[in-house]
């Protein structure tokens, strides 16, 4: 029992709904903070109480020598008392002081400690704040009512960056939406980390299936998603290796039979029905070696490695070159990218075969932005009917009704090109040209580590 209540503790630690929850209340706790730090602030420190300002131990000292001296020097003692920061006046009666009306238990808000210092009966002060008065000026002041009937009268300013109810009410809104967004921040950050490290996974995986698995990090939510995720992979890399194997090995098996009817054909009297055997045998050949180059295909199995792009398709143009054909091309010199030259040469080889067999004057377009690296394979010919644009990457269709060697493939050029440009995470189009021709489209992603590159 206490071994299954410890692993759930430690299962249930690190959760999205532990984090949620943490959050919130972290949320609260923070707001809660600067809400008593800002009171403290704008409200005692801005209007602090008539105990804080150091009013007191004075008043106690001037009031005993004043009320101790005679009745016609208190006013010029009074005065000379008086300081920058705070005022002391006398006052013969209680009139000529100009005091705001205030309710009776206002007045009394004098503490026992204040009546104590002053030594005072409770109803001889009087103690006005600055919120007292009608004026916006308003200061604090500390009324004491001397023994013969006279008044002295503390005053002292208030601090004039006190702030008014509802700009403090504002302020505090402010804070409490302040330090929500700093903790929801924070957490989701602490959640959205293991989240993308599962995203840049499966991106990883959709351009190369022989990725290593994904390590389980983050809440335990996201973990069984990696989990998950990892196994699923692990499924279709023994599914891709099996199909491939057995595909292979059916297209390997059909050579025998292909090499007995080759033998036979020999026998054959009639050269015209010889040589129609042979040419069938023949293109059966051609399809089963292209089905072979297409289920061992080494390029799919080829490791991403930064190469430059730009300059193994200017490779391939010399090599044509050498061949009396030319072919157009517009791009940087140099454009390096992360992915697997081999599969791309061959993509692009392809794609010119088809240019250069079925229309003319074949060009290449390179460009590229923060996202992703474009190829574009142009010429000019009869183009491919916009029904028709799909089915070509059907594995063994042809356009043609033929099937004849020398006229065309097998039908496998582009659904190789296909599959290998979406092996690493990238889309082939089909496009006719105005004014006659077609585009073909490769689009690859580029990886953010290539981008910080």
């Amino acid at each position: 029992m206490k071994g299954w209540v410890a692993r759930w503790r430690q299962h249930s630690r690190n959760t999205i709904t532990r984090w949620i929850a943490l959050t919130t209340l972290a949320a609260m706790l923070t707001a809660l903070g600067f809400n008593a730090l800002f009171t403290r602030l704008a409200g005692v420190w801005a209007y602090p109480s008539i105990t804080e300002i150091g009013l007191l131990d004075r008043t106690a000292l001037v009031t005993r020598m004043i009320e101790t001296s005679p009745r016609e020097l208190r006013e010029r003692l009074a005065t000379a008392a008086s300081t920058s920061n705070s005022k002391i006046s006398w006052h013969a009666t209680h009139q000529e002081m100009n005091l705001p009306a205030i309710h009776e238990d206002t007045r009394r808000m004098v503490t026992p400690q204040t009546q104590h210092l002053l030594n005072k009966p409770l109803d001889r002060l009087e103690l006005y704040e600055p919120g007292d008065w009608p004026q916006k000026n308003g200061h604090y002041a500390l009324v004491v009512h001397l023994n013969d009937d006279s008044w002295l009268m503390f005053s002292v300013v208030s601090r004039s960056w006190g702030l008014g109810e509802w700009q403090r009410t504002l302020i505090l809104i402010g804070m409490v939406l302040l330090s929500t967004v700093l903790v929801a921040l924070i957490a989701t950050r602490h959640l959205a980390r293991p989240l993308h490290r599962f995203a840049e996974g499966a991106r990883r995986f959709g351009v190369d299936f022989r990725a290593p698995p994904i390590e389980p990090l983050g809440p335990r939510e996201i973990r069984q998603a990696i989990l998950a995720f990892n196994a699923m992979q692990a499924q279709l890399q023994h599914f891709i290796k099996d199909r491939t194997q057995m595909l292979a090995a059916i297209s390997h098996d059909l050579r025998t039979p292909l090499t007995r009817m080759r033998l036979r054909g020999e026998f054959i009297e009639d050269p015209e029905q010889q040589q129609r055997l042979f040419r069938d045998v023949d293109e059966m050949q051609a399809m089963i070696n292209s089905s072979l180059e297409f289920f061992r295909d080494d390029a799919r199995l080829e490791e991403a490695t930064p190469f430059n792009l730009a300059e193994l398709l200017q490779t391939l143009i010399d090599d044509y070159r050498d061949q009396s054909i030319e072919i157009a091309y517009s791009g940087p010199p140099h454009l390096v990218y992360v992915g697997r030259p081999m599969g791309l040469k061959r993509v692009i080889s392809n794609l010119l075969e088809n240019a250069i067999r079925y229309a003319s004057e074949p060009a290449i377009e390179l460009s590229n932005d923060d996202r992703q690296v474009i190829v574009r394979v142009l010429d000019r010919g009869p183009g491919i009917a916009p029904e028709s644009q799909e089915q070509v990457f059907l594995p063994f269709h042809r356009l043609e009704g033929s099937r004849n060697k020398n006229t065309g493939g097998v039908g496998l050029g582009l659904s190789a090109a296909r599959a290998i440009v979406l092996e690493q995470g990238g889309t082939l189009t089909l496009e006719n040209r105005k004014g006659g021709g077609l585009e073909v489209t490769v689009l690859l992603p580029v990886l953010k580590a290539e981008r910080r590159g």
